[in-house]
């Protein structure tokens, strides 16, 4: 057999980086992207359908920190800027200095000069060249084009003026302090969704989102949750369900035991095995849990707040108290219509066996109470309830607040809470200390029992 000469082998490569984002980025940088790591090739080829395909225009890569998201993403615009030098493309990373970091990197592999016996990549793709001139580290043109060619901004720079191709997002988030701030992630998809796609022009846009997972509502979370069927995910665990990592090569399980050891378990689970979840900066952290309620003789009791808006949830829990301890029984918790949620409310008040039931007064409050006695009356022949009416005045956040100590020390879910009421679980455990919360309804039950029991301040009245 004649053996191929080196320089046919070594043309053949070039033409395969070329044809393949795999071969690019294996040319480029061999050590790194080595054959035996096969989660980097699958990674690539999605990257390259996701390209090549026109129904979606989304990408998010969900992969552990150090796997080589930032440099695959480096690779990417340069691998698409040899294709085609008048495209344009916009990246965006948590601050400009990174951001621009990035776009230096791909400039000065593209100017990179080619010298004796070296491989560049202007041998790869001589027709892309930086333009003379035009080259700052966050903005530039290459040469043939008649606009510029890459922008290099964050959620607080700039986008004004520029339109794109192709839009890569690399890890927005900086640090956990941002990712459990509700706030700051509103601000990220804000931008994105105000700012950045504003930007995009062809037939043919796309969205490259590069990130670790962080929180549930982070812009990952967010853009898969809002344009659904134009979202493709790649998702890769550092842990797989077999307990075998992803890839040895750059991630032992030993080494993942040191470094994850001291780490918060909710973080190292998002980071790392891709399961977000809301921590840092929650009102609420841990409740205590019980199986059964301690016997003994007690009232029964049912506090509910009604939907005050047409966003609002209503929620109606079952409770008893032992020894200064409150023991959630039942719950109720929905956006539906009071059709649907007076009936409901006083099936669970019904089958509760409920003493006392405390509801909310305020925005039709007193109505939903009078519906809900009356169907408690006519449909189960029942007047064992007594129905509390409680005009809650004070501020909603701030009862909140200071209840939230007293409600984690002396509230007991059911032990299966997260999964019998996941809606309630949800919305408790997402409710953040400090900035914006998009529902507060399950919060302010915890806070209107916590007064209930503390003070015992209510009203009495007759629905009539």
């Amino acid at each position: 057999m004649t053996e191929i000469p080196e320089y046919v082998q070594r043309e053949a490569k070039k033409e395969l980086a070329r044809r393949f984002f795999y071969d690019y980025c294996q040319y480029r940088y061999p050590k790194l992207y080595k054959d035996e790591r096969t989660y980097l090739k699958e990674v690539c080829d999605k990257i390259q359908a996701f390209v090549e395909q026109n129904d979606k225009r989304f990408l998010v890569i969900n992969l552990p920190p150090r796997f080589l998201k930032s440099l695959t993403g480096t690779c990417l615009v340069e691998w698409l800027f040899g294709l085609d030098p008048l495209l344009k493309v916009m990246t965006g990373s948590y601050n400009e200095k990174l951001s621009s970091t990035f776009a230096g990197k791909v400039r000065d592999t593209i100017d990179e000069q080619p010298s004796k016996g070296v491989e560049v990549y202007n041998n790869l793709f001589a027709k892309t060249k930086v333009k003379y001139g035009q080259a700052s580290k966050s903005l530039w043109a290459l040469e043939g084009s008649g606009q510029d060619n890459y922008l290099a901004t964050s959620p607080t720079g700039t986008a004004t003026g520029f339109g794109a191709n192709y839009i890569i997002l690399d890890d927005i988030i900086k640090n956990d302090t941002e990712a459990y701030n509700q706030s700051v992630l509103d601000g990220h998809f804000d931008w994105l969704a105000n700012t950045m796609l504003s930007r995009t022009e062809g037939d043919n846009w796309k969205v490259i989102a590069i990130m670790t997972r962080w929180a549930k509502d982070d812009l990952a979370g967010r853009i898969i949750q809002h344009y659904g069927d134009l979202v493709e995910v790649i998702t890769f665990k550092a842990v797989q369900d077999d307990g075998s990592m992803l890839c040895d090569g750059i991630l032992t399980r030993k080494d993942y035991d040191i470094k994850t050891k001291e780490m918060n378990p909710d973080i190292v689970e998002a980071n790392y095995n891709q399961k977000p979840i809301d921590v840092k900066g929650r009102l609420y952290h841990t409740f205590k849990t019980y199986s059964e309620a301690p016997a003994g003789q007690v009232v029964k009791k049912n506090y509910t707040d009604t939907a005050d808006k047409g966003t609002d949830f209503l929620c109606s829990v079952n409770w008893e108290e032992h020894d200064g301890n409150v023991y959630l029984t039942d719950i109720y918790h929905s956006d539906k219509a009071m059709e649907d949620t007076e009936p409901e409310t006083a099936r669970m008040i019904y089958k509760g066996g409920i003493n006392e039931a405390t509801i909310e007064s305020n925005n039709g409050g007193r109505g939903f109470g009078r519906n809900v006695k009356r169907i408690i009356s006519d449909t189960y022949d029942s007047n064992k309830t007594v129905f509390i009416e409680k005009n809650q005045t004070s501020n909603k956040e701030a009862r909140i607040l200071s209840s939230s100590a007293w409600v984690q020390e002396h509230v007991f879910m059911p032990d299966d809470w997260e999964t019998k009421y996941p809606e309630f679980y949800a919305q408790v455990m997402a409710y953040q200390r400090k900035g914006k919360n998009a529902h507060d309804d399950a919060c302010d039950v915890l806070a209107g029992i916590y007064e209930l029991v503390t003070s015992g301040n209510v009203t009495e009245f007759s629905f009539e």
